[in-house]
C-alpha cells in the first residue's frame, strides 16, 4: 500500500516515541525518511504530501524495525552529524556524540596559537572525528588520525576523503596502549577520546551501544583508566617538548585522570564540562608551566 510521506513519518514518529522521547522520536523519523528518499530535509518538508512508492514505503517500514530492535539510527543510515560535518559511520567506529565536543574544543583553541604548521596526533580516532573538526579549524595544521583497529581506519579514510582534507590529513594504525612506534616522530599536540567504559559497567550498557557499538573502542579496563595510564605515560615520546595532551574522560574521571597525568610529569591546564555540564575533557602540558619570571607555577 502506497502512503504519503506525511504519512510515512507520522508511523515512524510514533513507532519510535515507545522508546524515545517525542522531540527525539521526530528527528529520528526525519533522518531515516530522508535517508530512504534521498532527500534533503529541506526538500522532505516540501514533498509531505507527495505518494511514496512501495519501494520505499518497504525501506522504510525496515528501517524502523531495525531502529526498534535497538540498532542506533547512524547506523541504519550510514552516516552521523558531529561538529558541522556529516560523517560516514558503521560498526566498526563510535557513533559521534556531542560530549566530545568538549574536548574538540580544547584541542581546536590551543591548536590555533601552536606555532605554524602544528603536528596534531588524534589517538583513537574510530571515525576521525576530532582530528577532522580540528583540521576544518586549523589551517594550517597536519593531521594524524591513529587507531589499533584497520577497520576503523577504512572508515576514518572515507571520511578523509568526504571532507576533502587528503592533503593535511592522513592515517596510520597505531597502539595506544603500547610505546609508539618511532617512524610517528614528534607532535605539537595529542589528543585522544579513548575506551573510558568499566569492565562492569560494559554489563550495563544500553542494548544499542552493546550490541552494536565497537567494545574495542568503549572497554577501558576495570578501572575505565587503563588507556590513559598507558598514554600518559608511553606517548610522552611521541610530544615534543613542552608538548600538550587533551583527554575526553568518562563522568567522575576527571580528578582520577588528572592525577594520572601529573604523575607522569604533565601540568593541568584546563579542565571543561560537555553540554551538560558534566566535567569531560583536560588539557595538560608536558613539563612545567613557568610564569612570566620563569619561576615554575602550581598546577591547577
Amino acid at each position: 500500500m502506497v502512503k504519503t510521506l506525511s504519512q510515512l513519518y507520522m508511523e515512524a514518529r510514533r513507532a519510535l516515541s515507545a522508546q524515545d522521547e517525542p522531540d527525539i522520536a521526530g528527528l529520528y523519523a526525519r533522518n531515516l525518511l530522508c535517508f530512504v528518499t534521498g532527500k534533503t530535509p529541506e526538500q522532505l518538508l516540501a514533498d509531505m504530501q507527495m505518494y511514496a512508492s512501495e519501494a520505499v514505503c518497504k525501506q522504510m517500514e525496515d528501517a524502523v524495525a531495525r531502529v526498534v530492535a535497538g540498532e542506533p539510527v547512524a547506523y541504519v543510515i550510514g552516516q552521523w552529524d558531529f561538529y558541522g560535518m556529516t560523517l560516514y559511520v558503521d560498526k566498526n567506529v563510535l557513533i559521534p556524540r556531542d560530549d566530545t565536543c568538549a574536548v574538540t574544543d580544547l584541542a581546536i583553541h590551543r591548536a590555533l596559537f601552536l606555532e605554524q604548521s602544528p603536528r596534531i596526533l588524534d589517538l583513537c580516532t574510530g571515525s576521525g572525528c576530532i582530528g577532522l573538526a580540528i583540521a576544518h579549524r586549523v589551517k594550517d595544521a597536519k593531521i594524524t588520525l591513529a587507531d589499533i583497529s584497520q577497520a576503523a581506519l577504512t572508515v576514518a579514510r572515507k571520511n578523509i576523503s568526504l571532507q576533502k582534507l587528503t592533503g593535511r590529513v592522513s592515517c596510520v594504525q597505531a597502539d595506544a596502549l603500547s610505546k609508539p612506534k618511532p617512524f610517528l616522530g614528534k607532535f605539537d599536540l595529542i589528543v585522544s577520546n579513548p575506551p573510558y567504559i568499566t569492565s562492569e559497567e560494559m554489563k550495563q550498557l544500553p542494548i544499542s551501544v552493546k550490541n552494536y557499538e565497537p567494545s574495542l573502542a568503549l572497554e577501558g579496563g576495570n578501572d575505565g583508566l587503563d588507556f590513559y595510564r598507558a598514554i600518559a605515560c608511553n606517548y610522552k615520546d611521541a610530544l615534543k617538548p613542552g608538548g600538550y595532551l587533551c583527554f575526553e574522560f568518562g563522568m567522575g574521571q576527571a580528578d582520577a585522570v588528572c592525577e594520572i597525568l601529573q604523575m607522569n610529569g604533565y601540568t593541568i591546564l584546563e579542565r571543561s564540562r560537555d553540554y551538560n555540564d558534566r566535567e569531560r575533557a583536560v588539557l595538560a602540558q608536558l613539563g612545567r608551566k613557568e610564569d612570566e619570571n620563569g619561576n615554575e607555577k602550581d598546577s591547577i
